[in-house]
């Protein structure tokens, strides 16, 4: 007797399993590729933020003049360049759209923010010599939140062996710029670069 044409029941449970097995990779599929596009955005955005602060930290410090600022009461002598780990101030003209132009004293410094470290730029025109606060005054400007680690180091020239010194912490001479700055950073996901920026107008001895 000739079979009737149809599915078998083996045959409908069988392609019920092969349908969810598919369905199942299709979600898991598309949920993978979820997860990495948002990886990816995140890293993207993460680069994207590094190389905005590494460019402005660069063109400012390039941009650093050996103009006095103040006094350096300690060592009784011109203020032209303060750097420490976690904080340096030079003098450097801006761009109108960062002021009114012309020099202004930078004061970048390193801000704790919870288990956190921001990074910010603080700016103050220069007149006669002198830092002279503005009405109304600029409020310091975030460059990069979310941080775990910012260093910077200096160095500068040995007069003694007539070659660039070591990297330095401190920089020990305010009465002169460094011939160049170092900048460290590390976020939640990896070390940064080293940002390391040769100061055009170094008046370092030998240096520049």
């Amino acid at each position: 007797m000739r079979r009737m044409a149809g599915f078998t029941l083996m045959e409908v449970l069988l392609a019920t399993v092969l349908l969810a097995s598919g369905l199942t990779l299709a979600f898991v599929t598309l949920h993978s590729a979820s997860i990495v596009s948002r990886r990816s955005e995140a890293l993207a955005s993460r680069n994207e933020r590094m190389r905005a602060v590494e460019l402005f930290l660069r063109r400012r410090l390039m941009g650093a003049l050996p103009l006095k600022m103040g006094e350096d009461k300690e060592r009784h002598m011109p203020l032209l360049f303060f750097g420490e780990p976690q904080q340096m101030r030079f003098v450097a003209d801006v761009p109108d759209y960062l002021g009114r132009g012309g020099p202004y004293v930078h004061d970048i410094n390193v801000v704790q923010s919870g288990a956190q470290r921001q990074l910010r730029i603080a700016l103050t025109m220069l007149q006669s010599d002198e830092a002279v606060k503005e009405e109304p005054s600029l409020p310091s400007e975030l460059l990069a939140d979310g941080l775990h680690e910012v260093h910077f180091s200096y160095r500068g020239w040995d007069q003694s062996r007539h070659q660039l010194g070591p990297w330095v912490a401190t920089w020990p001479s305010s009465d002169q710029l460094p011939v160049s700055v170092a900048v460290q950073i590390k976020d939640d996901i990896a070390q940064w670069p080293t940002l390391v920026v040769v100061l055009l107008q170094s008046n370092s001895d030998g240096g520049g």
